[in-house]
């Protein structure tokens, strides 16, 4: 009896709790006199850079950055038409990576009181260490789904030996180009305001997830 050649795939995923949060600010100014406008943008930012300092050496932030003070002028319309006096605007983002979770939703309260400092966005995400370790896991336990759907199959026909022959990432078996390397989906948080106007932060788990193809020959 000839062998009988099975090609399947296999899946799995996991959810995991985030273990770093990375804010993104903007701080942003305007108005009529670009000298204002300008000492506004800079005192936010050096208030940020040395909140932040201090926040770093206590270990509540891992790593923080602040992209270049972008400024420009625009000469606005009003609803009849007419040409408005210049008005200038004054933007910087800021990024902060946060090893304390539980200091970031008091950090982003503060933030959110002040005029010219707005939150962009929090990004969940795992440690370097927690994904890699997590995603040969996930990747380990697709093979091993493949290999039950296999064996299943095997059975099915009345086979009871299987040799592994081919095991890939999905597209690969057919000759397509290899997916990008399975990584931590980052979450975006869900932000709410109480009547205390206390910011609280509501994480979603990450996501990890492998997917695999595999060729056995059975007899």
């Amino acid at each position: 009896m000839s062998d009988v050649t099975i090609t399947v795939r296999g899946e799995s995923e996991t959810r995991i709790t985030p273990e770093e949060a990375v804010a993104r600010l903007a701080v942003r100014t305007e108005g009529h006199d670009r000298t204002d406008v300008m000492a506004r943008a800079t005192d936010a930012v050096s208030s940020l850079r040395a909140d932040l300092t201090v926040r770093q050496d206590s270990g509540q932030v891992r790593e923080w950055s602040t992209g270049r003070l972008m400024v420009h002028a625009e000469r606005p319309w009003n609803a009849e038409g007419a040409q408005l006096p210049l008005v200038h605007h004054a933007s910087l983002e800021v990024s902060a990576t946060f090893a304390d979770l539980d200091a970031i939703a008091d950090w982003l309260s503060t933030i959110a009181e002040k005029d010219d400092i707005q939150i962009a966005g929090v990004d969940w995400l795992l440690t370097q260490a927690t994904a890699t370790a997590t995603e040969a896991q996930v990747a380990a336990e697709a093979v091993r789904v493949a290999l039950s759907r296999a064996t299943a199959y095997a059975a099915a026909i009345g086979r009871t030996e299987i040799t592994p022959i081919e095991i890939a990432d999905v597209g690969l078996l057919r000759g397509g180009e290899a997916p990008s390397v399975p990584a931590p989906r980052m979450m975006k948080a869900a932000f709410a305001m109480d009547a205390s106007s206390s910011l609280t932060l509501e994480p979603a788990d990450i996501v990890v997830s492998a997917a695999v193809e595999a060729r056995f020959s059975a007899r």
